[in-house]
C-alpha cells in the first residue's frame, strides 16, 4: 500500500521538475531569438515579464469561473508584500546584468543558493545536513566553472546585484510559506498574486526599460513574426510559472535553487546546438561537475528524509511500549484488590 501511495507522489513530482526546466530552457530560447539583435530586437525585458503575467492572471481568471480551481483568501497585504519583492527581483535582476559583466551576473545568481539556505535557517529554523552542504558546494563550484568567464563589478552593479540576490530568494521563500500558512495550493497562489505583478510591471516596465536600453516601447516596430514570438513566450512563462510555485511548495526554495540549476546545463547544450554558441572543454567539467552535485544533492535530501521517518516510529513504539508497562504494572494492584474483596 505504501509502494502505491509513493508511485504517483513521486510521478507528480518528476511531473514538475520536468515542466519547470522544459518551460523555462524553451522560454530562455525563444526569449533568446525575440530580443537578440539578430532575431526582432525586442529588448523590452520588464515589460515583456508584465506581459507574461498578464497571460498567467488571464488564465487564473478563467479557470476560477469555470470552477476548474477554488478562490481561497489570501490578505491583499500579504499579496501586495509577495508583489513588491516579486516585482524587485525581477528589476534587480534586469539593472545588476546591465550594470556587471556576466560573470559577476553568473556569480550573483549562484550566490542565490547559499543565501536561501542562510534565510531559511534565519525564517524557519531550518537545519541542513552536511551531506546537503556539500552537494550544494559542488552544485555551486560546477555551475560556476561552466557559465563564470570575465569577472567586473562597481558599486552600482554590487548594490543592484545585492537587492536582486536578496529579494529573489526572499520571494523564492515566500512562495511555500505562503502556501503553507494557508494551504492554498500553487496555482491558486499564482492566481492571486500574478494580476497585481501584471499590472505594476505594465505600468512601471516601460520606464525601466527606457532607462535600461535607451529605448521606448512606443517607437518599436511590430511584426506578425515578433508578435508570434512574443505569444510563444507569454504561453511558455505560464507554465514557467505555475511549475516554480509547484516545486517550490513540494519541495523548498533550496532544491528549486538546486536542482533548477539543471536548466543551465541545458541552456549551453542547446545553444551549442541551436545557436553555434562555443562548448568548451571547461564548460563540459563544470556541466559534469554540476550534475553529480545535484545527483548527491538528490541522495542527501531522500537519505534524510528516511533518517527522520525512522525516528517518527521510535517514539511511536517507545510510547507504546510505556502504555504496556504501566498496564502490567496496574495488573497486580488490581489482583490484589480483588484478593481481598474476595476473602
Amino acid at each position: 500500500m505504501e509502494t502505491e501511495k509513493k508511485q504517483p507522489s513521486a510521478v507528480s513530482d518528476v511531473g514538475a521538475w520536468a515542466m519547470n526546466v522544459v518551460s523555462s530552457v524553451g522560454l530562455i530560447m525563444v526569449n533568446k531569438q525575440l530580443m537578440s539583435p539578430s532575431g526582432y530586437a525586442f529588448v523590452f525585458a520588464t515589460t515583456l515579464t508584465g506581459f507574461h503575467f498578464s497571460m498567467t492572471a488571464l488564465i487564473g481568471l478563467v479557470s476560477n469561473a469555470t470552477g476548474y480551481s477554488t478562490r481561497k483568501k489570501v490578505p491583499l497585504l500579504e499579496l501586495l508584500w509577495f508583489s513588491i519583492i516579486a516585482n524587485t527581483s525581477i528589476t534587480g535582476m534586469n539593472l545588476s546584468l546591465m550594470l556587471n559583466s556576466v560573470g559577476f551576473y553568473q556569480i550573483s545568481k549562484l550566490s542565490m543558493i547559499p543565501v536561501v539556505c542562510v534565510m531559511e535557517w534565519i525564517l524557519h529554523s531550518k537545519h541542513y545536513s552536511s551531506k546537503v552542504k556539500i552537494a550544494v558546494i559542488v552544485v555551486v563550484v560546477g555551475v560556476g566553472v561552466c557559465t563564470v568567464t570575465d569577472v567586473k563589478v562597481n558599486a552600482q552593479g554590487f548594490i543592484c546585484a545585492c537587492v536582486a540576490v536578496l529579494s529573489t530568494s526572499l520571494q523564492q521563500i515566500s512562495i511555500g510559506s505562503l502556501q503553507k500558512k494557508y494551504s492554498i495550493g500553487s496555482f491558486e497562489l499564482l492566481s492571486q498574486t500574478a494580476p497585481i505583478q501584471a499590472l505594476s510591471l505594465l505600468l512601471l516596465g516601460p520606464f525601466v526599460d527606457y532607462y535600461l536600453t535607451d529605448k521606448l516601447l512606443a517607437s518599436y516596430k511590430f511584426s506578425s513574426a515578433a508578435f508570434f514570438f512574443i505569444l510563444l513566450s507569454c504561453s511558455l512563462a505560464v507554465f514557467c510559472n505555475i511549475s516554480q510555485y509547484l516545486c517550490i511548495g513540494r519541495f523548498s526554495a533550496t532544491s528549486f535553487q538546486v536542482i533548477g540549476h539543471m536548466k543551465t546545463v541545458c541552456v549551453l547544450i542547446l545553444g551549442w546546438l541551436l545557436f553555434d554558441s562555443e562548448l568548451t572543454l571547461k564548460n563540459i567539467l563544470g556541466m559534469a561537475i554540476a550534475v553529480l552535485g545535484m545527483v548527491i544533492y538528490s541522495w542527501a535530501v531522500e537519505a534524510d528524509k528516511q533518517t527522520d521517518s525512522k525516528v517518527v516510529p521510535r517514539r511511536e513504539d517507545a510510547s507504546e511500549e510505556d502504555e504496556l508497562l504501566k498496564q502490567q504494572m496496574d495488573t497486580p494492584f488490581k489482583d490484589v484488590e480483588l484478593g481481598k474483596s474476595q476473602a
